[in-house]
């Protein structure tokens, strides 16, 4: 029983360690390949998903100054739609704009 604690006190950190390391190893690699690496500018870009069902869903691509709209399945990707990108600020400037204007019309209506 005590050989068998010996082992598991040296050997469990050990294995910790290893894997500790392979992330980092993984990470690193993976910066140097470039896909993560920091400062690096992206040509595709996922801007926003949004699960329709446990096997669909939607997803805004920005691609060369473009939005795509791309839903994805288990079969597949499929285009949809396809519309200049705005700058995410001004997307949410005019929904804001929008949104308080609708707001004045209700308050006028009554």
């Amino acid at each position: 029983m005590g050989w068998y604690l010996l082992k598991l006190a040296i050997l469990l950190p050990l294995i910790a360690v290893m894997i500790w390391g392979s992330l980092k190893l993984a990470k690193k690699l993976q910066a140097q390949v470039g896909a993560g690496g920091e400062g690096r500018s992206r040509t595709i870009k996922v801007v926003e998903t949004m699960m329709l069902s446990p096997g669909q869903r939607l997803a805004v691509i920005e691609y060369n100054g473009r939005d795509i709209l791309v839903a994805s399945s288990k079969s597949g990707f499929t285009w949809l739609a396809e519309c200049a990108a705005q700058s995410r600020a001004q997307t949410k400037a005019k929904a804001n704009t929008q949104a308080l204007a609708d707001l004045g019309e209700d308050e006028f209506a009554q």
